[in-house]
């Protein structure tokens, strides 16, 4: 591939909802711009995007991949997202490093959720962006009912560049509104001009008028000629949409077929006509001396670049993916990492596309690409030099509240196990491999259900590991209600000294739940030695670690040695511990022992129409609904009390619940009493 100027080049990622056709439209470009002389497809697995075998083998993306394009006489390079729910880091990472992007909407299916979970993303990251409706060449595709939905939902810069044209509900060709000129498809994508059917023209004209009033409406010359009467000339509005698709006062729609390859080459012409090249300052922290550093694109400048994807595999190794923002970054040059202050050797560049990579000796401000074997880099941090020394802003993932037990089907595998999955953790840092030294257990965290899912499945097919994933163990406690007095006494004669010790213990509420007890004594006479005080309290340690209710460690207890019996010879401090951990025993269930169950504070996210169905949803969970909280952004969440039991497996619901809408965060807010119903439960297991 040759060099491109920075002008020259448009990072584009691609968004849209799960099976949308994201990936086979990729596959279309690569395909029309030449770089491939065959057509992949999702259904045989061999596109290039979808190349990690798990893709393949389920028939979706899972991973973000950059498929570089030569086209135009600029370099496009096109970021494939998942648009799986679960995978929001991918789309998180590849929208951090683009300029722009494409939407791509299924005309069959319309704006749905996946349309929507693409336009939060490209507003929170300020993309301008092209929307794509693919699936024309479905007879139940409707493009207008999209274009009306698309401004009904995100108002009137929705500005529909091309229109379907249709001969006995075949898709034919296209009509470009902005050209006033149609093409017929005679082939994979091939076509001819042909004239504009006199039975579009009614659709025609509708679209042109949408087209117009968005030029009118970005510019005070525009809006007086439209109000003139006067049509708009090619270089105008060619002009004006560039200005405006540029600043999103304007987004335009354009229509296709990726399995034919329909429209790609007209959008792939609005790509480097309509949208920008990396241009947008980006403003860092110089961290030698603390001062704003901004990164304006130019290759003559300190070099900054930031790793937005990792890839770890135990074959081709660890590869760094960066966007150059200042600067060049050479071959055979140094990079100082201001985040773990190391200066390292960067050895060779690539080009990525997929899995394959091209070797190249720079990349220059603006573009993207490999860098292999670096060592304490992650995802996020700066590559910038030691005399400048640049930090960006942190690539914001989202957290991951879906959490799982996870265990190594065959001895020995444990800590092969752990190492492995903090690799797969470098490439997608939605994914968290957590200790729980309390419970005795290893968590893995992820964004919900199928992406840990497809963590167990990588294991086996990378590392050849065997994993099991289950509910995580919940930290119940156990604590008392009432007044008990216990008596403990232990004797035991086995020739020589024998043990003696014999202790009555008062066991009462503290009053205080964060620690497990607090001790006092009030022995009367010496009938019980000092000396013996400390291994009573030791007893009392050991007994609280698990209770006689359901086996739960318990809190909350105060315990008062009020009196007992010593002897000469056979008390010990090992006679005196088991004394009290025989009081302990002999009062626990008559002071009204329960079960204490943590509870989380949550707050869920969906529109309106499904807050009756997740409130009703919520009741069946135990959970006390607190009410609607509304938000400056006009949106408004549930927030409620729920036990931390009932949360495993939530999120499917709530998403079905919500058509996939619905998502929710929390954290632990207290400890609370748990029914008997869950008492008995856990007892009999």
């Amino acid at each position: 591939m040759r060099r491109y100027e920075t002008a020259d080049i448009r990072n584009v990622a691609v968004f849209g909802g799960s099976g949308c056709g994201k990936t086979t439209l990729v596959e279309a470009a690569v395909f029309a711009s030449g770089k491939r002389d065959r057509l992949g497809s999702v259904t045989a697995g061999n596109t290039v995007s979808d190349y990690d075998k798990q893709e393949a083998a389920r028939g979706f993306s899972i991973n973000m991949s950059v498929i570089p394009l030569e086209w135009g006489g600029c370099k496009i390079n096109l970021m494939d997202t998942p648009g799986g729910l679960d995978f929001t880091g991918e789309r998180e990472a590849a929208a951090s490093a683009a300029d722009a992007a494409v939407i791509v909407v299924n005309g069959k299916r319309g704006v749905d959720m996946g349309v929507d979970m693409a336009w939060r993303l490209c507003d929170r990251y300020q993309l301008p962006r092209i929307v794509f409706v693919t699936a024309m060449d479905d007879d139940d595709a409707s493009y207008r009912q999209v274009v009306e939905d698309l401004t009904k939902q995100y108002g009137n810069r929705i500005a529909p560049f091309h229109m379907p044209i249709r001969k006995d509900g075949r898709l034919i060709g296209y009509a470009d509104i902005t050209r006033m000129e149609a093409r017929q498809f005679v082939g994979i994508g091939k076509y001819e001009q042909m004239e504009i059917p006199d039975y579009c023209m009614p659709y025609f004209d509708q679209f042109k008028k949408i087209l117009n009033e968005a030029v009118a409406s970005a510019d005070e010359d525009n809006m007086e000629k439209y109000f003139a009467g006067e049509d708009f000339t090619e270089a105008e509005m060619d002009s004006a949409l560039r200005l405006n698709c540029i600043d999103g006062s304007i987004i335009p729609v354009t229509i296709g077929s990726g399995l034919h390859v329909h429209g790609v080459y007209m959008l792939l012409d609005a790509i480097t006509r309509y949208l920008p090249a990396p241009m947008k300052a980006r403003a860092g922290i110089n961290v030698a001396n603390n001062s704003i550093y901004d990164c304006i694109f130019d290759p003559r400048d300190n070099l900054v670049a930031q790793v937005f994807k990792t890839i770890s595999d135990p074959y081709i190794g660890k590869y760094s993916i960066v966007k150059v923002y200042s600067g060049t970054l050479r071959a055979d040059s140094m990079a100082f990492n201001p985040a773990h202050d190391t200066e390292q050797k960067i050895s060779r560049l690539y080009y990525i596309s997929g899995d394959d990579f091209e070797q190249t000796d720079q990349i220059i401000a603006g573009d993207i690409g490999a860098v292999p074997k670096l060592a304490d880099v992650l995802t996020g941090d700066c590559l910038s030099t030691k005399v400048r020394p640049v930090k960006l802003n942190p690539i914001e993932f989202e957290y991951p509240y879906t959490v799982k037990r996870y265990k190594a089907l065959d001895r020995g595998d444990e800590d092969k196990v752990y190492v492995s999955l903090l690799k797969l953790a470098e490439e997608d840092r939605t994914l968290r491999v957590e200790n729980d030294l309390a419970n005795g257990q290893q968590l893995i965290r992820g964004i919900g259900e199928q992406q840990l899912e497809i963590v167990a499945a990588k294991l086996l097919d990378k590392y050849r590991i065997k994993i099991e994933l289950t509910a995580p163990s919940i930290s119940y406690r156990e604590t008392i209600c009432a007044v008990a007095e216990g008596h403990g006494r232990y004797k035991k004669q086995t020739g020589g000294h024998g043990q003696f010790a014999d202790v009555v213990i008062s066991f009462e509420p503290s009053g205080n739940r964060d620690i497990p007890y607090i001790f006092d004594e009030c022995v009367v006479g010496g009938a019980v030695p000092k000396n013996f005080f400390p291994a009573v309290e030791k007893g009392i340690e050991e007994s609280v670690q698990k209770g006689l209710l359901a086996g739960y460690p318990v809190v909350g207890l105060r315990a008062v040695l009020k009196d007992g019996a010593a002897h000469s010879v056979d008390s010990s401090e090992n006679a005196f511990k088991m004394a009290a951990e025989l009081a302990f025993k002999d009062a626990y269930m008559e002071a009204k022992p329960i079960l204490l169950e943590p509870i989380a504070s949550v707050k869920i996210y969906v529109p309106a129409k499904y807050t009756g169905d997740v409130v009703g949803d919520l009741k069946t969970r135990r959970a006390r609904v607190m009410g609607m909280v509304p938000e400056s952004t006009g949106d408004s969440y549930i927030e409620a009390d729920i036990p931390m039991s009932e949360l495993d497996g939530y999120l499917s619901k709530l998403r079905s619940i919500s058509g996939g809408y619905g998502h929710f965060e929390y954290s632990f807010s207290r400890y609370g009493q748990a029914p008997d119903s869950v008492v008995k439960q856990l007892a009999a297991n």
